[in-house]
């Protein structure tokens, strides 16, 4: 009898860990630094030592009864620096500033009133979209962008800023080795981490082996899952609210376009017939009677 309850109990779905929630859960939460670490040591050009996870809200323990705004991961590393990692799962055409807007704002919290601008923390921040961004098609799946000199030697301003971009639909466009192949598996866990080739991965990573052991542990709450349902629906919500707008553009776009082109149409065959009245020999003030055209316009026609 109990064999059959079990082999009738319905088995979880496990959660996708891009969906920006959940995300927040597996790498924000206290516990997680061994997980976070570890991926943010395949993204940057320096050794994570330190990590602190304190500063993150504590998605699992709110209500899950409101659509939730911007959802990220905030990691203070090696003592003194910040790093924003941002999952975005909607193509926000204005998302280069909105990175920006992130950055600015952790940046100022660094520093209180009357202190001196030394004070100021290197900040990071890490992009990862579900999507590929206009204007960086020709690069991989992981960018670094920072100021730099642009005119003469290509010198970088400062080390305060820095942004990191990675296209999750780009992962398998090329060929990678060292940490971007780990930075690449990681990305791969993102996207299915029950995948085969995931599974081999966690034989030789241990942490993201505790990473999917915290999914699959988080996939059996349900306070997380209704939590991850909610933000699936607002998710769902706003692309469709984008694509309706998208459909009405065009349609209004093709409206215009309909009546610019009778217009169009109109004001050359008036023309024609302005050039048809005028190679006859009548008097242009007639002709501008006939067709309500300029004088400038009759006096130009071939």
């Amino acid at each position: 009898m109990n064999n059959e309850k079990t082999s009738t109990k319905e088995e979880k779905k496990i959660l996708s860990p891009k969906l920006d929630v959940i995300f927040q859960i597996l790498f924000g939460e206290v516990g997680s630094e061994r997980i976070t670490k570890d991926l943010l040591n395949t993204v940057l050009d320096e050794r994570v030592e330190d990590i602190d996870l304190n500063e993150n809200i504590v998605l699992r323990e709110e209500e899950p009864n409101e659509k939730r705004g911007v959802v990220d991961v905030l990691a203070k590393i090696n003592g003194n620096e910040y790093c924003n990692i941002e999952m975005q799962l909607v193509d926000k055409k204005n998302i280069i500033k909105r990175l920006l807007f992130y950055w600015s704002k952790q940046y100022i919290k660094g520093i209180k009133k009357a202190e001196n601008y030394k004070e100021l923390k290197r900040t990071i921040v890490i992009l990862i979209a579900d999507f590929e961004l206009e204007r960086l098609e020709k690069l991989g799946f992981h960018s670094k962008w920072q100021i730099i000199e642009s005119k003469w030697r290509k010198i970088v301003l400062t080390d305060d800023l820095e942004i990191h971009i990675i296209q999750l639909p780009k992962i398998n466009e090329r060929k990678v080795e060292g940490k971007e192949q780990k930075l690449k598996e990681w990305l791969e866990f993102l996207e299915n981490p029950d995948s085969k080739e995931v599974l081999n991965y966690m034989n030789e990573n241990k942490n993201m082996k505790e990473a999917k052991e915290k999914l699959n542990t988080m996939s059996e709450d349900e306070r997380i899952r209704k939590l991850a349902e909610l933000r699936e629906k607002a998710i769902l919500d706003e692309k469709e609210a984008e694509y309706t707008g998208y459909c009405k553009g065009e349609e209004a776009g093709l409206k215009k376009g309909r009546i610019e082109g009778r217009e169009m149409g109109i004001k050359d065959a008036t023309k024609n017939i302005a050039r048809n009245m005028k190679e006859k020999g009548i008097d242009i003030k007639t002709i501008m009677e006939v067709t309500n055209l300029s004088k400038q316009d009759i006096e130009e026609l071939n």
